[in-house]
């Protein structure tokens, strides 16, 4: 579900790597003040543009202070802040029906995600209690997408959409009707681009457990390859929804935030999916060239 979204470098300017960078750290040490450690675990680039989309224009200017990463030098991050707040919120609640997700797919190795569930459980609850609106959105969702994939549904769209409406329930709480609504059409067209293109990268692993796989059902492929037609079909549905985005995108002043949001529109997704579908992705991959265990920019 996560691990897709990230800005192209050469779009952004210092200015721009620096204030992403600080919202990046600022989301990490906001989800450990908030929800303890173990929910700094499930910090990534998503979540982190995320919260750049519920940022008002206004940035505000980062503190330089020390974390836990990195105790000697420090690093220049935004403080906690209402944005932060219900970035780090939401992000608990969503990685916590994506690890209830994985344990109900039959699939799937579970220890990974039991050990996930335990640590995240009390994160969860807390988050649920604060956002019962988007936490109810996101499960029901979540259980009509188990009910497509149990059924095996034959098409990308139904499946797609419904991925689609539980990531745009994430505007709900922004105040401003218009913005909110600029928010509601670029994530649910973020969040089909997000399935699709996750059903891409898990293709070969899916259709070797006989896991669900809409692509496998649209295409009727008969191995863990897209052929050239299904290829050729992805890519332009892929497309579409990343230029729905950008049209929905423009309709809103997104102030200093816009170069990081065009870089990840305009370049930073169509590089992802490329690289999906040639099979060169690595969600572990850091942003800056680095590789660990998160996806830690330099």
């Amino acid at each position: 579900m996560f691990g897709y979204v990230r800005p192209s470098l050469p779009r952004l300017t210092e200015e721009d790597k620096g204030r992403f960078r600080a919202v990046y750290c600022g989301l990490c040490r906001t989800l450990g003040e908030r929800y303890g450690l173990p929910a700094r675990f499930i910090l990534n680039y998503d979540l982190t543009f995320l919260a750049v989309l519920l940022w008002p224009p206004d940035t505000g200017e980062p503190e330089h202070r020390r974390c836990i990463a990195h105790p000697l030098a420090g690093r220049d991050t935004f403080t906690g802040n209402a944005v932060l707040e219900l970035a780090a919120d939401e992000s608990v609640i969503l990685s916590w029906w994506q690890i209830r997700d994985a344990l109900a797919d039959p699939g799937r190795g579970k220890a990974r995600y039991r050990a996930a569930a335990a640590a995240l459980k009390g994160a969860y609850e807390k988050a649920a209690a604060l956002r019962p609106d988007f936490d109810r959105s996101t499960r029901e969702q979540l259980e009509r997408l188990g009910a497509l994939e149990a059924a095996g549904c034959p098409t990308l769209d139904e499946p797609a959409d419904t991925f689609a409406r539980l990531l745009a329930g994430a505007a709900g709480e922004v105040d401003h009707p218009v913005k909110r609504r600029v928010l509601e059409q670029m994530l649910y067209h973020l969040g089909r681009w997000v399935y699709l293109i996750d059903a891409a990268d898990d293709l070969a692993e899916d259709f070797a457990s006989g896991s669900y796989n809409p692509l496998i059902r649209r295409f009727s492929l008969e191995s863990g390859v897209l052929t050239e037609e299904a290829r050729e079909g992805l890519v332009v549905s892929l497309d579409h929804s990343i230029r729905l985005m950008a049209a929905a995108f423009e309709l809103w002043d997104f102030g200093a935030w816009s170069g990081v949001i065009r870089a990840v529109v305009y370049e930073g997704l169509f590089g992802v999916g490329r690289a999906v579908l040639e099979g060169t992705f690595h969600a572990g991959d850091g942003l800056w060239g680095g590789a660990g265990r998160k996806e830690e920019p330099l």
